[in-house]
């Protein structure tokens, strides 16, 4: 089963949505687009008289942006939760299953962004020692295990957000000219939890460009858009 992104072009290019019973991860760098996709299938499910969990991490959900996307008043049936730091977001996690127990009306889970708090909460464990930084990542994979759980038991998809960093390049790779790639933060963690990940990039002029990277029954491929009040065209 599947759920629709919000645009007709968008589900086309998916073959009918994201996928229910899966983690889909959308990453790239900042102002590409991760939110408003997030918005735009948040919408689509509210419309629905679905409800929606969404975590909050960066201050990024608009209420607004949610209004342009969809009439009527839909806000009642978004559940958000704004967090502050790794481990208030860890807790957020421990409630979910309880959560969802009390409104079995969620259709979707959306965590914007996952890493945001988590590369600071790294950052703090990196000045310590060792056994910290593996907590934090140990938090992280028990956060994705909990969405994981909801989705192959409850049918409930999730979709994630996370950043980008540029590789670190050797001396003797920078002048042979080697171009360095963009990488997902938490990128092992993030590649085996999440069934769909799709990379979202800037280009000029205000158009962006999507790429399958993962998938279980597609290749990689590409989708150019821009994003528009309705949501997103594609170009």
């Amino acid at each position: 089963m599947k759920i629709t992104t919000g645009s007709r072009e968008l589900d086309e290019w998916l073959s009918g949505g994201f996928e229910t019973d899966v983690i889909t991860t959308i990453y790239g760098p900042a102002g590409s687009g991760k939110t408003n996709l997030c918005v735009m299938a948040a919408a689509c499910q509210a419309s629905q008289e679905k409800q929606v969990l969404f975590i909050d991490t960066e201050g990024g959900f608009s209420i607004e942006r949610l209004k342009q996307l969809t009439p009527g008043e839909v806000i009642k049936n978004i559940l958000l939760l704004k967090v502050t730091n790794f481990y208030e977001q860890y807790k957020a996690f421990q409630q979910l299953p309880e959560l969802i127990k009390k409104n079995r009306n969620i259709s979707l889970i959306i965590v914007d962004s996952i890493v945001m708090l988590y590369r600071l909460a790294l950052a703090e464990a990196k000045k310590k020692n060792k056994e910290e930084i593996n907590k934090v990542n140990r938090l992280l994979v028990k956060q994705m295990l909990i969405l994981n759980e909801m989705a192959r038991k409850k049918n409930i998809p999730s979709i994630i957000t996370d950043q980008v960093y540029s590789e670190f390049l050797s001396q003797e790779d920078f002048e042979a000219g080697k171009e360095r790639k963009t990488l997902m933060v938490g990128g092992d963690i993030f590649r085996y939890w999440s069934k769909c990940i799709i990379e979202i990039q800037n280009l000029p002029f205000g158009r962006k460009k999507a790429i399958l990277r993962k998938h279980r029954s597609m290749p990689e491929k590409e989708f150019f858009f821009k994003i528009t009040g309705e949501g997103i065209k594609k170009i």
